[in-house]
């Protein structure tokens, strides 16, 4: 595509999307208008409505949670583009090493550094777990849960290397993990319509206040949410580090040969 039809795809786009802007920016409240009508009606309804002590869960996942899986399909939308686009730049190769600048030395992983990487990873991840589970009671719930159990996978490449990262970390899991959570937001959506109800209706019980497992419905997106985020992250993260692997048939200085060896040694 040439730069002339890109610039014509934009004016096309902003031309389709301006009336919208305009309508939404001349309806927001004057500046300096009270806003805390909407966070006082919540906090006096949704505890007995719910059964929830989360009020931003509640608004999330029940109150705007149709906004919430718009959300949620961009969120998949960007991933899938961005591996997308990098693998077809880099391909699939399963045959790749470590990239290697010359005259730079390889320093080996200390004992000390791989055991901090495998407790904190283990840490990270129990701890992004537990965040997810208590977002109906506490400050938290799938997205925030999912980024910090996400981030534990980085640990594992900083202890692990790579040849043990990819072994405990494979792609196609990230990505049903991912797919898996965006399906059953959608079901969650998608089954009251069929029934004949609103969007995300919510059916089931709603159990006891401060509860684990209180809020009906919620308690599944905030699941889906979680399983969606998880992979969404981990896959890019697994992308942009694959971005740092060289072919195995590339000539390789001896610290590379040297790198890969320990990390097979060590795994």
């Amino acid at each position: 595509m040439t730069p002339r039809w890109r610039l014509l795809l934009l004016a096309l786009a902003l031309a389709a999307l301006l009336p919208a802007v305009l309508r939404v920016a001349l309806a927001m409240p004057e500046f300096g208008a009270p806003t805390a009508v909407l966070g006082q009606s919540v906090n006096a309804l949704v505890p007995e409505l719910r059964h929830v002590a989360n009020m931003v869960a509640a608004v999330n996942f029940d109150l705007r949670g149709f906004d919430t899986l718009g959300e949620e399909c961009m969120l998949l939308c960007a991933v899938t583009g961005a591996t997308v686009l990098l693998r077809g730049a880099r391909g699939e190769r399963g045959d790749v090493r470590a990239g290697h600048l010359p005259g730079r030395p390889v320093i080996p992983r200390a004992d000390a550094t791989v055991l901090v990487c495998r407790v904190a990873a283990t840490l990270t991840l129990l701890f992004g777990i537990s965040v997810a589970l208590h977002g109906m009671t506490t400050p938290g719930g799938g997205f925030q849960g999912g980024v910090i159990a996400a981030s534990g996978l980085l640990l594992l490449y900083l202890g692990e290397g790579y040849a043990g990262w990819r072994t405990l970390v494979p792609s196609p899991v990230l990505a049903a993990m991912e797919g898996s959570g965006a399906v059953l937001f959608v079901l969650c959506a998608g089954l009251p319509l069929i029934a004949g109800h609103p969007a995300l209706t919510n059916g089931l019980p709603l159990g006891e206040w401060k509860d684990l497992y209180s809020g009906g419905l919620m308690i599944a997106v905030n699941a889906a949410v979680a399983l969606s985020v998880t992979g969404s992250f981990g896959l890019l993260l697994v992308e942009f580090l694959e971005e740092t692997r060289e072919p195995a048939d590339a000539p390789a200085s001896n610290e590379a040969d040297h790198e890969d060896g320990t990390m097979r040694a060590r795994t």
